[in-house]
């Protein structure tokens, strides 16, 4: 029996009130922060290259700044660590201009010679960067990506020797340049899997110096054939690469089509630079703890505490300290919503992303509103990925029966608080110049039929299905509402598995799921950043889903100049996917932050990015007030 509110919120506040007072405690030994807020979960990371969560984003992008930044107001492209820039008139070709006072947090200098590093370095196979593909709009970019299984006799290429013996994980070693004669061995399989069993018996003949060499992929263990030499890869010559160094301050990117939201892509995390000295004198991870690093943002990492606390103090090399009015940040993780509204509610954070659902349906009743809270659109939509390569999900009919089967009204209605929308499609509504391509609603009669059909009349036969979440109150609520639906509709039984959240992504990158939670964030406001996830062996594609005619969709629109016409490709690629259920939408968020009314340049954004550089503290602002904030202002 759901509780009336106010005994609900009674109970919320005894249950959290211990872990709150711990909270306190434990934070406690560390001088008090400016700033406190909830990032909701442990960080797996703060390599650029290597996040893709929310969690981690907040905290990368407080620490290092790419050529540009994204505005808090609106998330369009403003000038960063590049003051300027000129775009040729076919809008191929960027040159950017870095500025003068741009400087790493030890005082080096930042240069273009560190962002063609760090790109470099995202789109080397041996990264395994799952953000990669993002660079792939510049000219050449997705070869090297790919290795060696793109090269053709007649190409340029590079060869990495193996690293001396004592090196760091992320040091390279010595480089070879050449053109490729042939390539000997077992034929290039299509599929990445056979490529990386393959690769090693490859025999690569290059022309080095009018010479020809032979390589194979190999370290100092493995055996290799009689005039062989060994190496650690062999991939398209980076000059081949659309990242040309002009001088130590200007940088020219060329892509192979236009794309408008280039400059906001460059100010996504996986474009920021990072200091290659740190890097490869202390390798990874270690490169990332607070004794080593070295950042070009406006903050640096003083202090990581597993399971507490990321702590962040400005950074006075920063090039535009002046203007960044919080000298210390707290970013606290606590996955259990109930405590982060407590401490929220005892006046120890500033700012929590995600109350729980209960409450804040209650909250939004409030009257007058209240003064701290004011959910709005989000370009972010809430899924179930489908694993394609496990019976009985590799068969459409099924994926098409679950779906059918989810009664997003009732799951809205009763695992979310704020007025989320049911999705029926993967790009939301808020998504601008772009009409979206649903699929079927909710039709229990039609998924019975559907799922007869591959087989499971009335869900006999059925195997039993397993729900995979990372560990949330809400999400947990979410799936037990699926697990009893799909019981209830077709007859099929299901469990649910929670992980925290480093495993849960990596249980997603390797398929070990049936079905698993996911939520994605628009990275740019283009429909593309949805869409281009799920070409075959995409990295965060993450269900298996292969299909050649999406491919070419997704290709065909990534070179069209014509905006109506790559609407419609993009649109017809959605329509394919919405057919094909390898994802199966949920609700469409809407933001829930709770902020505090002394909290200033926080403003609401379709992708409720708050960019922790902007924020500041009103001194003649208390709870009690009514809110001064822009976060009060309608999203644009």
């Amino acid at each position: 029996m759901l509780m009336p509110g106010r005994v609900w919120f009674l109970i919320v506040m005894l249950a959290g009130g211990f872990a709150a007072v711990g909270y306190a405690i434990y934070g406690g030994r560390l001088p008090p922060a400016d700033f406190t807020f909830v990032n909701e979960t442990e960080v797996a990371s703060i390599d650029p290259a290597l996040i893709t969560g929310q969690p981690e984003g907040r905290i990368v992008n407080a620490l290092f700044e790419g050529l540009t930044r994204l505005r808090a107001e609106d998330t369009k492209a403003e000038p960063g660590t590049a003051e300027k820039w000129e775009i040729s008139p076919d809008g191929r070709v960027y040159t950017f201009h870095l500025r003068k006072d741009a400087r790493w947090s030890n005082g080096d200098p930042v240069t273009a010679h560190d962002f063609a590093y760090s790109i470099r370095r995202l789109i080397d196979p041996l990264t395994f960067s799952r953000y990669s593909y993002q660079a792939w709009y510049i000219e050449n970019a997705k070869r090297y990506n790919l290795g060696s299984s793109t090269l053709q006799p007649g190409d340029a290429v590079e060869i990495e020797l193996n690293p001396p013996a004592g090196a760091t994980n992320t040091v390279r070693g010595e480089v070879l340049y050449g053109k490729l004669i042939r390539i000997d061995g077992p034929a290039i399989k299509e599929k990445a899997n056979d490529e990386k069993e393959t690769a090693r018996e490859r025999v690569f003949v290059v022309q080095i110096d009018g010479q020809e060499h032979r390589f194979q992929a190999a370290d100092e263990t493995q055996p290799v054939a009689n005039g062989v030499e060994r190496c650690r890869q062999v991939l398209l010559d980076f000059r081949q690469v659309g990242v040309r160094v002009i001088d130590d301050r200007t940088l020219e990117i060329r892509l192979t089509n236009p794309t408008p939201y280039f400059l906001e892509l460059l100010g996504f995390y996986p474009f920021a630079p990072v200091h290659r000295g740190c890097v490869e004198k202390f390798g990874k991870p270690a490169w990332t703890l607070p004794q080593n690093i070295i950042t070009n943002g406006a903050y640096r990492l003083v202090a990581r505490r597993i399971r507490d606390r990321v702590r962040l103090r400005r950074n006075e090399n920063y090039w535009d300290h002046d203007h960044v009015r919080l000298n210390v940040i707290d970013a606290l993780s606590v996955d259990n919503r109930t405590t982060a509204l407590n401490l929220y509610l005892t006046g120890m954070v500033d700012w929590v992303t995600v109350p729980p659902a209960e409450v804040l349906r209650e909250f939004l009743k409030t009257k007058p509103p209240r003064n701290d809270l004011n959910p709005a659109p989000q370009l972010t939509t809430y899924f179930f990925l489908l694993n394609t390569t496990r019976p009985p999900l590799n068969d459409k009919r099924v994926r098409q029966a679950l779906a059918l089967a989810l009664d997003r009204e009732e799951i809205t209605r009763v695992a979310t608080g704020a007025g989320e929308i049911p999705a029926l499609s993967l790009v939301p509504p808020s998504m601008p110049n772009y009409t979206q391509q649903p699929c079927r609603p909710f039709n229990p009669d039609a998924a019975r039929k559907l799922l007869a059909e591959a087989g499971f009349p009335d869900g006999r036969g059925f195997p039993k299905l397993e729900i995979l979440y990372n560990t949330d109150q809400a999400h947990q609520a979410i799936a037990e509402l699926v697990r009893k639906q799909w019981q209830r509709e077709l007859g099929i039984t299901a469990s649910l598995r929670n992980e925290e959240w480093g495993s849960f992504q990596d249980s997603q990158q390797q398929l070990n799921y049936l079905v698993a939670r996911r939520a994605w964030v628009g990275d740019y406001l283009d429909p593309n950043t949805y869409l281009d996830m799920y070409v075959t062996n995409g990295e965060n594609n993450n269900t298996g889903f292969s299909n050649r005619q999406y491919d070419k969709l997704i290709a065909d629109a990534a070179k069209e100049p014509d905006q109506t016409k790559r609407r419609q490709l993009l649109e017809s690629a959605e329509r394919m996917l919405m057919d094909e259920m390898p994802i199966i939408p949920v609700y469409y968020y809407v933001s829930r932050n709770m902020v505090r009314p002394r909290v200033r340049g926080f403003f609401n954004n379709l992708q409720d990015t708050h960019p922790l550089h902007a924020l500041w503290l009103d001194p003649n602002v208390d709870d009690r007030s009514p809110r001064p904030n822009e976060y009060m202002e309608p999203v644009k």
